[in-house]
């Protein structure tokens, strides 16, 4: 039994999975995981945290792959070939949460977990939204941004894990198909989101 997290940047994921994981006695799966990527990789847990944000474009991949072959790409796009190997990163992350997701009452934010799982049976997959402007306010308060940097940030946070779900699963991030339930935490509150879960949850038997 697990239940995936799927969330738009500064949504109240933490603070949603940590409200279930407590109504329903399970774990959930944050830093262990990030530093078992990381052992298992060779990078650092920044590198493996920042996955998700920092995805690079299909012509940034290839400019990389080319590079070894043809030199003229290391001009042409020299950030494109510096940096982790996140096709590696992403690799190693999906057996992780493939591994993961075979244990018994785990709640796991982020790592495209609701993709990697779609198909397990014992399984809730949750997506966590809210409207741009109370996401903006709250990245100028936790951040200490004007409206413009803070703005700029929840969006290209949005856009990196579109991407990333884009390009690792030939996945719609957004699509409500995709999950069991999709939440507004602006409207619900976090506590009332969690809850809403665990009910689901204790319905099943869980």
């Amino acid at each position: 039994m697990v239940i995936t997290i799927s969330r738009e940047y500064l949504a109240g994921a933490a603070a949603v999975a940590e409200r279930i994981a407590a109504g329903l006695g399970w774990t959930v799966v944050d830093d262990a995981f990030i530093e078992a990527v990381a052992e298992r990789s060779g990078y650092t847990p920044e590198e493996v945290r920042s996955l998700e944000e920092s995805v690079p474009t299909f012509m940034e991949r290839f400019a990389k792959s080319s590079a070894l072959s043809l030199p003229e790409f290391l001009a042409a796009a020299p950030n494109a070939i510096e940096g982790p190997d996140s096709e590696r990163l992403a690799s190693v992350s999906r057996e992780l949460v493939k591994e993961v997701g075979r244990r018994e009452r785990i709640v796991m934010v982020g790592r495209a977990a609701a993709a990697v799982l779609a198909r397990e049976h014992d399984a809730i997959h949750v997506r966590l939204v809210a409207s741009l402007a109370h996401r903006v306010q709250i990245a100028m308060k936790v951040l200490d941004l004007d409206h413009a940097h803070a703005r700029r940030a929840v969006v290209e946070r949005d856009t990196n894990r579109a991407r990333y779900h884009r390009e690792y699963f030939d996945r719609d991030w957004s699509d409500p198909l995709n999950y069991h339930m999709v939440l507004n935490t602006e409207l619900l509150g976090t506590d009332h989101a969690a809850d809403l879960v665990v009910a689901h949850a204790r319905s099943l038997g869980w």
